[in-house]
């Protein structure tokens, strides 16, 4: 089979196209993408506060925040600590961030 078997006509492209866009508008996309949210994350959205404000309240910077719910490092074990406390008590983390501001 050489390339020119599996060419197709701009034509057949754009109704292949409009299918698929058709297709996706119906619900009937062919794949969906779900990302899990890490503890750190999930803690951080409990709370309603953004990656600044969560880190702000936690006493870190943003980056490492940022890197903790990407997966690329992990918190330790003070950290985990607070980050449970988030998670269970969200209200607790604004409260204490509202206090300092």
């Amino acid at each position: 089979m050489n390339k020119s078997d599996n060419a197709m006509s701009g034509e057949e492209l754009g109704n292949k196209l409009l299918k698929s866009l058709m297709e996706m508008k119906a619900g009937k996309a062919a794949r969906s993408t779900k990302i899990a949210l890490n503890d750190v994350a999930s803690a951080r959205m409990k709370t309603g506060l953004t990656q600044t404000e969560f880190a702000d309240a936690l006493h870190i910077s943003a980056r490492t925040l940022q890197e903790w719910e990407q997966g690329r490092r992990q918190p330790s074990g003070a950290a985990k600590a607070l980050i449970e406390i988030a998670f269970r008590y969200p209200e607790i983390i604004k409260e204490g961030l509202e206090l300092r501001g």
